[in-house]
């Protein structure tokens, strides 16, 4: 068992409900990031319960589980270890009500004593959210408890004012955590150490130094089986309220007052007051070719695959610069990329053909895979005779340390958090709402989709979008393998 460090985990033990335990979520992240969190020392003790729509006893509960870590769990799970999980483990099926859940959590809370607290995660889809709250309030599960709410919040201002009303009538907002397992990855967290625990960065960490920014997670993969829901959702609900934005504020927030909590959500909440609403004129939204033919999509459907958008924080630090966002579907990379362009310089000196300016700004770069890395490019003098200048980088790459094998994966981090009941990064219905209140002109009207092809970089037009400047992916420049040169 690795050792762990003093006050990262919860000090009490902790009895998890777990809705939507056969569910696809459940199987790749949860139940094998659950397994590590318990098997690493990380829990002083816990009791998971899991809850789905399927009638199954709860030895073929355990029969899934074993199958779900086999499957997806990024460490090894040996005969020992997994006995020790399932004797942890518990089931009750949704069809035999709020009264067995409450056994099933007084046997667990038996077990673990009287200092034992409550997590109910709800993996489940949005409409069956709420059945959820309101059964653990017949079974008087609130009390003593928090709860992990998946993404979308709402699809609109109104429906998530009504939704987070609704929570409300049962959990108290401090025991509601919206989880976005984008703000669970290192990286994510490595954006607050590298700008507030350096000298270097933040002074120039402003509109003065800064032209442009670029959000860009483009993904490879289509729709799987969750077509249906994405023609309700489509990659703007899907990805950017809940996600690209909250990276923004993260990127874009003023220095909290600590690195707590309530001082981290309320820097953000400014952030998001800050931003303007969102313009249709800036923002391309497409579609790829296929998309219309997939089960469960209208055969003349206008739902977006793609989305890039401009987007502005009117405040002091950040008035006059653009933020790019791009997300979407069957792109021709998968990343996660935050990219951050200097201002060139007023004047150069440097003769024509120099080189300088030739391959656009510096830039700083920041890429949200678990692993984190890290790039600064710069104009740097070719060797020899004349004034000949070339593009280089310094980069930073997790794998470059010993520390690698310590990267808890995103949803590990945030269920540790939610178990300490640390907000700092999860989202604050005041924060989702002001997020939707922004995005009200563009879903009022949103402009035409535009199609293309599977594998490209998204329809055409969203170079005009970014111009004058260009889209920092496909990078010119691959990142370099830490390992090569230096083992």
């Amino acid at each position: 068992m690795r050792k762990v460090q003093p006050g990262v985990g919860p000090k009490n033990p902790q009895v998890i409900v777990l809705f939507g335990a056969t569910g696809d979520l459940a199987r790749r992240k949860l139940l094998p990031g659950l397994f590590f969190l318990s098997h690493s020392g990380f829990i002083p003790g816990c009791r998971i319960i899991g809850v789905s729509l399927e009638d199954l006893t709860a030895d073929e509960f355990l029969t899934l589980a074993r199958e779900a870590l086999s499957h997806f769990s990024t460490r090894d799970v040996d005969d020992d270890e997994w006995n020790a999980f399932a004797d942890n483990l518990d089931y009750t099926p949704l069809s035999a009500g709020a009264e067995s859940l409450a056994q099933a959590v007084a046997r667990a809370e038996h077990q673990l004593g009287a200092s034992a607290v409550r997590l109910h995660y709800l993996s489940v889809p949005p409409h069956a959210a709420l059945p959820a709250v309101h059964m653990l309030k017949d079974a008087n599960l609130v009390e003593r408890s928090r709860v992990i709410m998946e993404k979308p919040f709402g699809t609109d201002l109104a429906s998530a004012v009504e939704l987070n009303a609704k929570l409300h009538e049962v959990f108290d907002e401090e025991q509601i955590f919206r989880i976005d397992h984008f703000l669970g990855k290192e990286p994510a967290q490595n954006i607050l150490a590298f700008r507030f625990a350096n000298g270097l960065f933040e002074p120039i960490w402003n509109r003065n130094f800064i032209d442009h920014v670029q959000i860009d997670v483009p993904e490879t993969l289509g729709l799987g089986n969750r077509a249906s829901f994405y023609e309700e959702t489509g990659a703007f609900r899907d990805m950017v309220v809940t996600h690209l934005f909250q990276i923004l504020g993260f990127m874009a927030m003023e220095a909290p007052t600590s690195l707590e909590p309530g001082p981290i959500s309320e820097e953000k909440n400014k952030v998001f007051r800050s931003m303007l609403p969102l313009e249709p004129k800036d923002v391309v939204r497409g579609q790829f070719i296929g998309y219309r033919d997939e089960a469960g999509v209208d055969p003349e459907s206008d739902t977006e695959t793609f989305i890039a958008l401009k987007c502005w924080i009117d405040n002091w630090r950040w008035a006059g610069v653009p933020f790019f966002l791009r997300t979407g579907k069957r792109l021709a990379e998968g990343q996660r990329i935050i990219s951050i362009a200097f201002r060139e310089p007023p004047k150069s000196m440097f003769p024509a053909g120099s080189g300088v300016s030739a391959q656009g700004p510096d830039h700083l770069t920041f890429d949200l895979a678990d692993a984190a890395k890290m790039s600064l490019s710069f104009y740097g003098k070719r060797p020899g005779p004349g004034m000949r200048l070339d593009k280089l980088s310094m980069q930073f790459a997790m794998h470059d340390t010993s520390l690698i094998g310590d990267v808890l994966e995103a949803y590990e981090r945030l269920i540790l958090d939610a178990m300490r009941g640390d907000h700092t990064l999860f989202t604050t219905a005041e924060g989702i709402e002001r997020l939707w209140e922004v995005s009200k002109p563009l879903l009022e009207a949103p402009p035409p989709v535009r199609l293309y092809e599977p594998g490209s970089w998204g329809p055409k037009s969203v170079h005009q979008l970014v111009a004058p400047n260009a889209w920092r992916l496909p990078f010119e420049r691959a990142w370099r393998d830490p390992n090569a040169a230096g083992s």
